[in-house]
């Protein structure tokens, strides 16, 4: 289907996203453990006291919205920068700026976008403005900020988690285009429900993957002015494009990277590892993942897989492109050739669930440490008993708390997961059948 110029066009208009951008928090959708009343953001607009923060969540999730928010809403001058293009010379004209404001008692608040982009010397610039009050630091960015932000920075910031939207967000942010845009409104755009839905599924919780999908399924209407399933469809196609570190099809490829090592097919792992490092992306982005794959996927069922992953990363991190790309070939070729398991990610998951559920319970006597004479006539240590003087260094012993008795680990019969269920099903028969 090829692009149609016709009475849809928007060329001289702002993205759709931006056009509907939410201007307050009453108009911001998700992220309710932020933005409700008594919650952090709430609290801080209702003071006009912003405070450095880190807001590390998914694309789409709102983080430039809700800087912008705050930055109005406490009437603090606002500027903003993204790490990929600005450099030392743009933060400290910024300084500068906020120095004069200062001066004069309004307060300056910087906004930098993936953050993490940011190099150690940049960072180092920020830190004297930050720790002196001149500017209020609100970054962004999409890696856990842990890794990726230099400690002392990362001290005087508070670290607020976003999550993806829901999918009744990402309706509500539909529905809100359709009520305000002005070009969807003046053309009376329309689109069925089966089709809305589609498109909602499609967005994974990323509002401006969402609205930007929109917008090419927009251009490609009919003189009819409605968007069927074939009109999406053809949008959800015309995303390929040349590979863009801060762009959806960034998300998209690392997506399908991760998904191929996950479906055992290493051969399409190295395809998308290849378009990744031809991209110019970071290889310590992608080795980082493979870590995490390692657990949530491999797991147990080969636990060398961590250790091959980890030792990748440091690897990676010491030897830099463009031999680095060697040194990821070969981890992302073992983990996907790896047998597999998710065993224990269930495993915490459904604990964490438990705990949620029913509350932090006491931990029993017998299994509390007794390092003082006080803590022994408490009965702190008492009747415990020690695996190691029994035979096969084992002995049938409760240490689950009072009234909690649960399988949260349930190994496959894959790889090293075998020989880990057989054993628990002779230490635990009656919990592993």
């Amino acid at each position: 289907m090829a692009k149609t110029e016709n009475m849809f066009s928007s060329n001289h208009l702002p993205p759709l996203a931006d056009r509907i951008r939410p201007a307050t928090i009453d108009e911001f959708i998700g992220q309710n453990h932020l933005v409700d009343k008594d919650r952090i953001i709430a609290k801080t607009l209702q003071q006009k006291k912003p405070f450095s923060m880190i807001f590390w969540g998914p694309p789409g999730s709102g983080k430039t919205t809700l800087a912008r928010i705050i930055a109005k809403s406490t009437e603090a001058v606002f500027h903003e920068l993204s790490a990929v293009s600005s450099g030392v010379k743009d933060l400290r004209t910024i300084i500068s700026k906020g120095k004069t404001n200062l001066e004069i008692g309004k307060s300056t608040i910087l906004f930098i976008d993936e953050i993490h982009r940011f190099s150690k010397s940049q960072q180092d610039a920020l830190l004297h403005a930050v720790e002196e009050g001149i500017l209020t630091l609100i970054g962004a960015t999409t890696e856990n900020p842990s890794f990726e932000v230099i400690s002392p920075l990362l001290s005087r910031c508070r670290t607020l988690t976003l999550k993806p939207l829901s999918d009744d967000h990402l309706r509500t942010v539909l529905n809100r285009a359709f009520d305000m845009d002005i070009l969807l409104a003046k053309n009376n755009v329309a689109i069925e429900n089966d089709v809305k839905e589609k498109l909602v599924h499609s967005a994974g919780g990323d509002a401006r993957k969402l609205l930007n999908t929109l917008e090419v399924a927009i251009s490609l209407i009919n003189e009819a002015g409605n968007i069927t399933d074939d009109i999406l469809q053809e949008a959800l196609q015309s995303k390929t494009q040349l590979y863009d570190k801060t762009g959806d099809y960034h998300y998209d490829t690392i997506s399908a990277f991760i998904k191929s090592v996950r479906g055992s097919d290493p051969d399409a792992a190295v395809y998308w590892l290849a378009v990744m490092l031809e991209g110019g992306e970071k290889p310590e982005f992608v080795a980082r993942r493979l870590v995490i794959l390692a657990s949530e996927d491999i797991g147990n069922a080969d636990p060398q897989g961590l250790t091959i992953a980890t030792s990748g990363f440091q690897a990676v991190h010491m030897i830099g492109m463009p031999e680095a790309a060697l040194i990821l070939s070969q981890v992302t070729i073992y983990l996907a050739s790896a047998p597999k398991s998710n065993a224990s990610y269930w495993a915490i998951n459904n604990a964490m669930k438990k705990l949620k559920e029913d509350g932090t319970p006491g931990v029993p006597l017998h299994l509390r440490n007794a390092p003082t004479g006080l803590m022994k006539d408490l009965d702190y240590g008492k009747d415990y008993k020690y695996p190691h003087s029994h035979s096969d260094h084992f002995i049938d012993e409760n240490y689950f708390p009072e009234n909690v008795q649960e399988t949260f680990y349930k190994p496959t019969h894959l790889g090293y997961e075998e020989f880990i269920s057989k054993r628990l099903k002779k230490c635990w028969p009656k919990r592993y059948k």
